[in-house]
């Protein structure tokens, strides 16, 4: 299984969970990620006991392991919130995405780590997104809290490789924590991806700062936005400011097997022909575009 490339996208749970691997079949993947619940809302109906066993059937019928299967928490979460009422509606709400993730027999949960809204200091954000992990941590077993990298947008935090690496040593268990790589964030970033060299500096840099044995999984966009925009515009593969080399490197390099790499590009016809590409690199078969 580590010796292989697992390429999907997000797809749409839309009548129920169940649903997910059908749709991710569908498009040729054999990765994918989802949302567990309505994701622009805070409270959501128990999952049904028959829902979750048909969620299960239909992994095991279309071959999707759990390591492979990337859930993702509420964008309305800021496990790091200055405010303490909004930072425990903020815990409790991702607690219980943690636990919807157990009782589903997944074991990541990717999320974006939060914001300091300009009334926090960094420091201080990144030390109580690191609280929230271990009291979620303590509160539900064996899901594994991944941490997505963010773009730099406005207040939020995790769009410097420092900062990951700060929340990831704050976590009590550091076996259940690790980083999502979103590509296009990466970019937005000030993270140049544009060529083979760039990639390799790029992934070296993360290595050395945070640590490749914590990558879980990566999001694979083309950015809308120029390197060092600071904004998360996604744009189809190929079509953006990166372009196919980054792709190409990913599909490539034996340090992205085994791990989800999900597809959240814009235009969701063209899921099948991206995958299929991602593929062709892996094998060699494809020529450079």
């Amino acid at each position: 299984m580590k010796d292989q490339k697992f390429i999907g996208a997000h797809v749409s749970a839309a009548g129920g969970v169940e649903n997910a691997p059908l749709r991710a079949y569908e498009i040729g993947a054999n990765a994918f990620a989802l949302f567990t619940k309505n994701q622009r809302q805070w409270q959501a109906k128990p999952l049904l006991q028959s829902s979750i066993r048909a969620f299960q059937e239909n992994c095991r019928r279309y071959g999707f392991e759990p390591q492979h299967i990337l859930p993702h928490d509420s964008y309305l979460i800021n496990l790091g919130a200055p405010e303490a009422e909004k930072l425990e509606k903020s815990r409790n709400a991702f607690v219980d995405e943690m636990e919807r993730c157990r009782m589903l027999g997944l074991r990541l949960l990717n999320f974006h780590p939060g914001s300091h809204l300009n009334q926090i200091s960094e420091e201080e954000c990144l030390a109580k997104i690191a609280d929230s992990i271990n009291l979620a941590h303590q509160q539900v077993p064996d899901v594994i809290a991944v941490i997505e990298n963010t773009a730099g947008q406005g207040s939020n935090l995790g769009w410097r490789f420092e900062h990951l690496a700060r929340i990831i040593e704050l976590v009590d268990d550091q076996e259940r924590v690790g980083v999502c790589l979103d590509t296009c964030h990466l970019f937005a970033a000030g993270y140049d991806l544009r060529t083979e060299e760039a990639c390799q500096q790029t992934f070296h840099e993360f290595d050395q700062r945070v640590g490749m044995h914590y990558l879980r999984a990566m999001h694979l966009n083309d950015s809308k936005i120029e390197l060092g925009g600071l904004v998360d515009r996604h744009h189809s593969l190929g079509q953006g400011k990166i372009g196919w080399s980054c792709f190409e490197y990913i599909a490539q390099d034996t340090r992205f097997n085994g791990i989800p790499l999900i597809l959240e590009t814009i235009q969701p016809d063209l899921w099948p022909d991206e995958i299929q590409s991602l593929r062709d690199y892996a094998s060699g078969v494809a020529e450079t575009k």
